[in-house]
């Protein structure tokens, strides 16, 4: 059943945002009078097609829906040759800018959806969990910041020019915004941490009381901003518990008496945190024996348990498990936001999130960060399955996010791309002449290379992913 409502999630997925790419790439061409001779979604020989009797464009479904395309009429594809009477129409006979903008449609829309998408999802309102932050692991920047731990953070604020003076109204500080939910704080230290910057976070603990936290994101080191940089930096939800939702038979848990439903307190008398900073205490112990402070029923007692000594699936090392599965349960908000500023904070997301992703691409590049941040559609389907299972509000976040994706995908400088294609443009404008047949096949070939190596390389991720090797 699992495996059904992701390919139907994944099928609807990839549909919506290959639809809206596509459109965008004809709705413009339309305008700027260009002749658009088939509308194609997936390809392949068709199983499905019609004719506009006003436009003559032969819309299709074809055999292969991983994608799609616009195919315009232009003068340097192989056939019969264009009509006199439709030379003006074809996209080859375009001004630079016109080809510009056709070209740049298919991405933009793409944004424009996940604008939508999103704007609709916060104008309906969600559910988050609350910015409580869990005590932070020593020597971690939450814990020099002097963040204790339980403290809800409610506002955040830029220090310009790298001093804290803007505290007492100079001019260094910037401006104050605040912090709804745990994933608004995460977009923005993670904004804040890309861009090396001391910030000040506004907190409250328990009462009305007001304190200000100085967190210092100027030297955190680019491998921390990968997949769990919230962990990386001792910020982790708090304010919840941490519970046993299943124990493996013959694991450490078992054989210690650990029961589902148990609530974790603290581990060698050190009360526990997030569930990163439990699991990172455990792997560090194999073989040793810790104390465990549970609560079971409303009492409270300590458990002797021995992690075991096991092969960590991604570096090959030995640490220590215990053979559960953990529960974080924290403190819910409901954020509600008005329409004006649902769409506003709608653009908003989807800058930061395409910035986020240029900036990710651009470090894999470099090796600043790992390929394995890439994911096929192996992992997408996955993402798209559980997404529609918790609800429209998860899924339409999923869709904006891959929809971004999809966009700045495409804007990249590589042929064979809509970015490619722009590139070619750009330099046209530039020079005042177009770039060459010979140097435009040369590259394409470069650039279906870079592709499929893109591609080996997502598929594989995907697979390592499933099978664990």
């Amino acid at each position: 059943m699992n495996v059904l409502v992701e390919l139907i999630a994944f099928a609807v997925a990839i549909g919506v945002l290959v639809v809206v790419h596509e459109y965008g790439h004809y709705r413009v061409a339309r305008w700027c009078g260009v002749k658009v001779l088939r509308f194609s979604i997936g390809f392949g020989q068709p199983v499905a097609r019609w004719v506009s009797k006003r436009t003559g464009t032969e819309w299709t479904l074809s055999a292969l829906p991983l994608g799609g395309y616009v195919k315009m009429l232009d003068e340097r594809d192989p056939g019969p040759g264009v009509n006199p009477e439709d030379l003006a129409h074809a996209f080859n006979r375009q001004s630079v800018a016109k080809r510009i903008a056709i070209v740049a449609a298919g991405p933009i829309a793409n944004f424009l959806l996940a604008i939508v998408l999103f704007s609709i999802v916060f104008a309906s309102g969600v559910s988050e969990p609350a910015a409580i932050v869990a005590p932070p692991a020593a020597g971690t920047v939450a814990a020099r910041a002097g963040l204790d731990g339980n403290e809800t953070i409610v506002s955040i604020r830029t220090v310009r020019g790298g001093t804290d003076s803007g505290m007492d109204g100079g001019t260094d500080g910037g401006d104050v915004q605040p912090v709804r939910s745990w994933a608004d704080l995460r977009w923005k230290l993670l904004g804040a941490a890309f861009d090396h910057q001391l910030v000040v976070l506004g907190a409250r603990d328990g009462g009305r009381t007001t304190y200000d936290f100085r967190v210092d994101l100027r030297n955190v080191a680019q491998r921390d901003l990968d997949d769990d940089f919230m962990a990386h930096l001792g910020f982790e939800p708090g304010g919840g518990t941490l519970t046993v939702a299943s124990v493996l038979p013959d694991g450490a848990a078992a054989q210690a008496g650990l029961r589902g439903g148990d609530k974790l307190l603290a581990l060698d008398g050190v009360r526990i945190g997030g569930a990163s900073r439990f699991i990172d205490a455990v792997k560090r112990h194999p073989g040793t024996s810790l104390a465990l402070e549970i609560e079971r029923g409303g009492a409270v007692q300590t458990v002797k348990i021995v992690p075991q000594l096991q092969r960590d699936d991604e570096t090959g090392e030995q640490i220590g498990r215990i053979g559960a599965a953990l529960a974080m349960q924290t403190p819910n908000v409901d954020v509600h936001y008005g329409p004006l500023e649902s769409v506003e904070l709608g653009a908003r997301r989807t800058w930061d999130i395409s910035v986020y992703s240029v900036r990710m691409f651009g470090r894999m590049i470099t090796g600043a960060a790992s390929l394995k941040n890439l994911s096929g559609p192996v992992t997408i389907a996955d993402y798209a399955g559980k997404s529609a299972r918790l609800g429209p509000s998860a899924f339409m976040s999923f869709l904006a996010l891959v929809s971004i994706s999809l966009g700045v995908l495409n804007l990249l400088p590589i042929p064979v791309l809509d970015g490619g294609h722009l590139l070619y443009y750009l330099v046209e404008a530039a020079t005042g002449k177009a770039v060459s047949e010979r140097w435009q096949l040369i590259l394409q070939r470069a650039g279906l290379i870079c592709i499929v190596a893109l591609s080996a390389i997502a598929l594989f991720n995907d697979l390592a992913r499933l099978i664990h090797f």
